[in-house]
């Protein structure tokens, strides 16, 4: 049997940009989750990402510290 997420994939995405840098502070690892989403993400990726973070879905807090760091798009 195939089983789907039900999370979101930005959301899937950004929590496995964060386990890579668990192992610093998150006065440390936001800014450089949010370079990498900065420069690899798509407009429509990082709009869903803020989208998710306001309607409160659970995130990584490395990753929703990191989304308040980016610009909205467009």
């Amino acid at each position: 049997m195939i089983r789907h997420s039900t999370v979101e994939p930005v959301v899937r995405l950004a929590g496995e940009i964060a386990v890579q840098f668990a192992h610093r502070p998150v006065e440390e690892s936001a800014p450089l989750i949010a370079e990498h989403i900065r420069k690899f993400w798509d407009p429509r990726m990082r709009a869903a990402l803020h989208a998710a973070v306001d309607r409160g879905d659970e995130l990584d807090p490395a990753a929703v510290a990191a989304v308040a760091l980016l610009e909205r798009p467009g």
